[in-house]
């Protein structure tokens, strides 16, 4: 593809680097930004620029925050003896969505893949052994609420295995999700429904 401006062609470079965006979409974003206030676009790239300097992960859950603490790990509404295990952000956000869960979280950052070189000691799955040994914790259910693929399933289990000497209980969500699925393109009232049929974990 020829572009008319050097600076056209880097930008249209960085922005197709964003997932599911090519370099079609790409050019059509850098020419609408080039036709838009300019103010609009110096508003973008700041917000951009605080995003990436300022964004922090809740200390707790490591759930993305603004500040040390999350606002689901320091509210007093949520039913803390129940703990709800997720991949990313996304599925905490598609789970709240569903109005189905009033527990809290912890994010594990990825899913156990040997092909992409990700090992539990990549995730925060240590972190979560150090939150169940704290006397304190008040947690009595452990939610597996990981996508319903390979990978996730591998996670599940090796997770399982490292709580297995703690007296809790361990459930998964129900399979309404579908198999090799991704939680945060399932919609509200199947998540929701998956979290309110959990099963025993086995």
């Amino acid at each position: 593809m020829e572009y008319p401006s050097r600076l056209i062609e880097d930008a249209v470079n960085e922005v197709a680097k964003l997932p599911g965006i090519g370099k079609k979409t790409a050019l059509r974003l850098v020419l609408h930004l080039i036709k838009e206030n300019e103010n609009r676009t110096h508003a973008l790239t700041e917000s951009l620029n605080k995003l990436r300097d300022n964004i922090r992960f809740c200390k707790t859950c490591h759930n993305i925050s603004d500040e040390e603490e999350c606002i689901i790990c320091k509210s007093h509404r949520r039913d803390r003896s129940i703990l709800c295990v997720v991949e990313d952000t996304q599925d905490v956000m598609a789970i709240e969505n569903t109005a189905q869960f009033i527990g809290i979280y912890h994010v594990l950052g990825g899913v156990i893949s040997p092909m992409n070189g990700v090992g539990p000691s990549e995730l925060q799955i240590e972190s979560l052994v150090g939150r169940l040994a704290d006397p304190k914790s008040g947690i009595k259910e452990i939610i597996l609420a990981l996508s319903p693929t390979m990978e996730g399933d591998t996670t599940s289990f090796y997770i399982n295995r490292k709580l297995s000497l703690f007296p809790i209980k361990i459930t998964s969500i129900a399979r309404g999700i579908p198999m090799g699925g991704d939680l945060e393109y399932a919609d509200e009232i199947t998540l929701g429904r998956s979290i309110t049929a959990r099963t025993l974990f086995t």
